[in-house]
């Protein structure tokens, strides 16, 4: 997965959305739990990590495949292109496995493009 961002202390991290590039998946107010260890990311998998060119970002995005040492990402959103298509390679700080609130639930599965 990568190295740990050092916002991310533990073993599960509250992170809260913003903005709208991982609708309907996730929404701008939920909170989600992230998981900073444990199995490798997968393709599919909805992380939160750092774009190479935004270190200061830390973002929520669906991991698309492995590239340069790092992870393509892309939005849920197809209208919003605030990912990869627009910032490159990121580097991927944990999975993100529960969202708590409002509508708690697993984040899994979702759009895959390739």
């Amino acid at each position: 997965m990568g190295a740990v961002d050092h916002r991310l202390r533990g073993p599960l991290v509250p992170i809260l959305v913003t903005g709208p590039s991982m609708a309907p998946t996730l929404r701008h107010g939920d909170a989600v739990l992230v998981r900073t260890g444990g199995r490798p990311v997968r393709p599919g998998d909805v992380v939160v990590a750092v774009f190479r060119s935004r270190p200061d970002l830390l973002v929520v995005k669906r991991a698309i495949r492995r590239q340069d040492g790092g992870w393509w990402l892309r939005g849920d959103n197809g209208l919003v292109t605030d990912d990869s298509r627009a910032y490159g390679v990121a580097d991927v700080c944990g999975r993100v496995v529960l969202r708590y609130w409002p509508r708690p639930g697993r984040v899994t599965g979702g759009p895959r493009r390739i």
